[in-house]
């Protein structure tokens, strides 16, 4: 009996602390295998080959990805915020769905990558290589991409509203729909590129960016007298 009562005193007085933490809360293991859902939160996974691998759903935040090798693998859904992926390679991986908000990748390889409704709200992706990307309806919202690659890039529908494009090349992207609202755009390739059906773009983000003849733009804007820009111009 009073071994009965003791033990309904011990219950009663841990159930608070359960209410309060958690009853069994899942933890990051840095050391658990790469898989579906894995959550590597804060872990150090730096210089990793991870190439080809079903990681979707994958909890990555303020995980240290700096130059592992991510290509091919399908990250659709995965939580990368505030990660860094500095020199990270995920060509031809499948990032549909992620998020990379506040996300750090200078000079990382997303040539090839499908990118369709990612989030990369004030990522920080100067020169990294979006060529080939499919980024359809994709946030890049107040993101820096001073000096990426964006070549043959799809960005259709794309939010690019106060996006950092300062020396990006978006020479053949697929831009309609695309929002350029309050972009900095200087010197900005756009050679041969059609930006007619794009929104936001004002006449002066125009005057700073270097296009062409070829250059195809929204109805109400001109070229500007110094187009093009010259190779000294672009450095």
């Amino acid at each position: 009996m009073v071994r009965h009562k003791r033990s309904k005193l011990v219950g009663f007085l841990l159930l608070p602390l359960l209410l309060l933490f958690g009853a069994g809360p899942a933890v990051a293991k840095c050391s658990d295998p790469p898989g579906p859902k894995v959550d590597w939160t804060k872990c150090e996974r730096e210089k990793k080959r991870l190439r080809d691998m079903d990681l979707r759903g994958g909890i990555f935040e303020r995980t240290d990805l700096t130059y592992t090798d991510l290509s091919g693998s399908n990250l659709s859904g995965a939580r990368l915020l505030r990660a860094t992926v500095n020199s990270a390679r995920f060509k031809a991986a499948d990032l549909t769905g992620a998020d990379l908000t506040k996300a750090q990748g200078s000079r990382a390889d997303f040539a090839g990558a499908k990118m369709v409704g990612a989030v990369l709200v004030k990522a920080e992706l100067a020169r990294a290589d979006l060529t080939g990307a499919n980024l359809s309806g994709a946030d890049l919202s107040k993101a820096e991409f001073e000096r990426a690659v964006f070549r043959n890039a799809i960005l259709e529908r794309a939010r690019l509203a106060f996006a950092d494009l300062a020396r990006a090349d978006l020479t053949g992207a697929r831009l309609a729909g695309a929002n350029l609202e309050g972009a900095y755009t200087l010197l900005i390739r756009v050679e041969g590129t059609d930006l007619s059906g794009v929104t936001g773009l004002s006449q002066q983000q125009l005057e700073i960016a270097c296009g062409d003849a070829e250059t195809r733009l929204p109805e109400g804007l001109t070229a500007p007298a110094a187009w093009p820009c010259t190779p000294a111009d672009r450095e």
